[in-house]
């Protein structure tokens, strides 16, 4: 019996380790998606030529909560720099988006996918899960997660890549 528990282990942490590594990473062109119910853009393509910080979050995501107010000062610090922070919402009701809003506003620009068409496109793993794309289309930086010690070493690198 326990060798049985032990293969299932392995295959489940294998399984788990080659999804990870078929997600979309630094250097890849950043798929061009939709991007409902925003101002700010209708496809990712609108936005080449700008940095864009893309957030992919759902009211049900614990740390999300907490990465909204780091990612309105991301956005207030380096909009000179051209860069634009844009979370998309993967709710499949805008109105569990609402309330999470409600209670944690957003500084910043928002898109809604409820089909869940660009987390798939982008190949996201994690919630949240972020994507720092260059002027050029292509991926910069990926994060997965988000907690608040995160922020200092995301920060550094976002400051690095931004000043190449």
């Amino acid at each position: 019996m326990r060798r049985n528990f032990l293969k299932l282990l392995s295959g489940c942490c294998l399984s788990g380790l080659l999804n990870l590594a078929y997600a979309l990473e630094a250097g890849q062109m950043a798929p061009d998606v939709a991007l409902g119910g925003t101002t700010v853009a209708s496809q990712m393509a609108d936005l080449r030529g700008r940095y864009v910080y893309v957030d992919f979050w759902a009211s049900w995501c614990g740390p999300c909560r907490l990465s909204f107010p780091w990612l309105g000062k991301l956005q207030a610090s380096y909009k000179s720099d051209e860069l634009t922070v844009l979370a998309i919402n993967l709710d499949k009701q805008r109105r569990d988006a609402d309330r999470f809003l409600l209670q944690t506003p957003a500084a910043f620009a928002l898109a809604y996918d409820p089909s869940g068409e660009s987390a798939r496109r982008f190949e996201v793993k994690t919630m949240p899960s972020s994507y720092l794309i260059g002027p050029d289309g292509k991926v910069l930086l990926t994060h997965r997660g988000f907690t608040a010690e995160d922020t200092a070493q995301l920060e550094s690198q976002i400051e690095r890549l931004l000043r190449k």
